[in-house]
């Protein structure tokens, strides 16, 4: 018998249906992590962090906060400091600013990396392998990287 590579092996559910609701449900699944690969694995890791760095956390949300908070202030920066409220900033680039993708590469030339969320949307996130005065720099980074029209 022939085993299938593991990207092609059946897993998952089966649905039918109109196309629009397939299209909710496929969207809706992905938002639960159904397309996950390796579940498992990176439940054991959310559980490790659990057991182990849950104290870490109002520090990592108050680094994400300190790069909101100098990106907020940039020309081409849309950031409403509303919604950082964990490690995670999610910030858009006005039109006239560079795209996410260019803010992207130029931070990687300078040693931060941060991704593309979107077209003109990017994600960073802190954790507990960056410091404080790391995430001062990054943002100081970030904010270059954006004015360098």
């Amino acid at each position: 018998m022939r085993r299938l590579p593991p990207t092609a092996r059946p897993v998952g559910s089966v649905i039918a249906g109109r196309a629009g609701d397939i299209t909710r449900a496929v969207r809706a699944r992905r938002m639960f992590g159904g397309a996950l690969r390796q579940a498992g694995i990176i439940a054991a890791a959310g559980l490790y962090a659990l057991d182990h760095n849950l104290t870490r956390l109002p520090e990592d949300h108050a680094n994400a906060r300190l790069i909101a908070e100098r990106l907020a202030g940039v020309k081409g920066v849309l950031l409403d400091l509303a919604t950082v409220q964990s490690n995670i900033v999610i910030f858009r680039m006005a039109e006239g600013a560079p795209d996410a993708a260019t803010i992207v590469a130029r931070a990687k030339e300078q040693g931060v990396l941060v991704s593309a969320f979107a077209a003109r949307t990017v994600r960073a996130t802190t954790h507990l392998d960056v410091t404080r005065e790391q995430c001062r720099q990054a943002a100081e980074v970030l904010a270059i990287v954006v004015a360098a029209r």
